[in-house]
């Protein structure tokens, strides 16, 4: 169990708000992207939307590693989960632009869910037709 300074119990469905989210981030395709953020991520491209997920990841890094120099540190760890948070967030404006949903990511991970994760990662190095 985490520790975090974020509230003690997640929200009932964590899924719901994911998929709140989605839907939010969905109706900001085509809207005004000088007034909506997510709209100007869209109206900008793939491109630039990956760089953000890019930056965000990097900004995600270097929060843990803060973290993991100071376990006991809340601040480091609310800083963590912003950054987590941002990272999510703009991974699901990518995928909705790709044609993705969170669903489709909750499904893979359900089917990962009791594999050994040396047996997955091996199964995907396999080369192509050999997978059994």
């Amino acid at each position: 169990m985490s520790n975090s300074a974020s509230p003690a119990t997640p929200p009932a469905d964590t899924l719901d708000v994911l998929l709140r989210v989605a839907q939010v981030i969905e109706s900001r395709k085509g809207g005004d992207p000088d007034k909506s953020y997510v709209a100007r991520l869209f109206h900008k491209g793939t491109d630039t939307m990956l760089k953000k997920v890019g930056e965000e990841a990097t900004e995600m890094v270097l929060a843990a590693k803060d973290l993991a120099h100071a376990p006991s540190d809340d601040a480091a760890r609310k800083a963590l989960v912003g950054e987590l948070a941002d990272l999510w967030f703009h991974s699901m404006v990518a995928m909705a632009h790709l044609g993705l949903s969170p669903e489709d990511v909750v499904a893979e991970l359900a089917r990962r869910e009791g594999l050994s994760g040396l047996e997955e990662f091996a199964r995907r190095t396999q080369p192509a037709g050999t997978q059994g």
